[in-house]
């Protein structure tokens, strides 16, 4: 699979679970649900709606997006837009509109899979055990053709930052890894600051502050 990052592109695992519903999200941040609690796969691929975080007209809320932002023009070769699920050239002008507040998003993560050696994913998740989330950013009410059989639809979309790997994460998979936030001081941030401050926040978590674990089927 495909992820864009900026006008390159890499080879990366685009593969993530996530929490099993919107309480367990309004326990970890005050927020409103908009999803009606109902279940969701807790494994998210590209293009499949998911939960995020994000900045609504009446505060913070839960709500279910699709995981692909719209890819630059140039790197399209038809009309359908696969969707681009991980950023990491922010300088870009295709995605500075969406690296305001308004547009940004926490996206749950219990854990993220990156490709071994034989292309079969590697699972990461925090030692501590506490809570995780993708620094993400979003957009609304986007038209375009995901699926040619589908034609047009309108959609809310997301994708999440990248940046260089720590050393867990380099072992597998030296090009990249997700920016990972991970205490209430950082979801505040990433939500609220004004950008020349948030971009400090793409960036590696610390050596050592992940695992490799081996998960169940979902």
């Amino acid at each position: 699979m495909i992820a864009g990052a900026g006008i390159g592109w890499h080879l990366m695992c685009n593969l993530y679970r996530t929490l099993p519903s919107a309480a367990e999200l309004t326990a970890l941040v005050r927020t409103m649900d908009r999803t009606g609690n109902h279940p969701w796969e807790v494994d998210v691929y590209p293009d499949r709606l998911a939960p995020i975080i994000r900045n609504g007209a009446d505060g913070l809320e839960v709500a279910q997006a699709r995981w692909g932002m719209p890819t630059p023009p140039q790197h399209l070769r038809t009309q359908r837009d696969p969707g681009v699920t991980k950023v990491r050239n922010t300088s870009s002008p295709h995605w500075r509109r969406w690296l305001g507040p308004d547009s940004r998003c926490l996206v749950p993560l219990v854990a993220f899979a990156e490709p071994g050696p034989d292309r079969q994913p590697v699972w990461f998740e925090a030692i501590d055990g506490q809570p995780m989330f993708f620094a993400g950013i979003e957009t609304r009410g986007w038209t375009s053709v995901r699926k040619v059989k589908d034609g047009p639809t309108t959609d809310d979309l997301y994708a999440f930052l990248t940046c260089p790997p720590n050393a867990e994460v380099a072992a597998i998979h030296p090009k990249a890894m997700p920016v990972i936030l991970r205490t209430p001081a950082e979801w505040q941030a990433w939500l609220t600051a004004p950008w020349d401050q948030a971009r400090q926040m793409q960036r590696p978590l610390p050596d050592g502050a992940l695992r490799i674990v081996e998960l169940a089927d979902g």
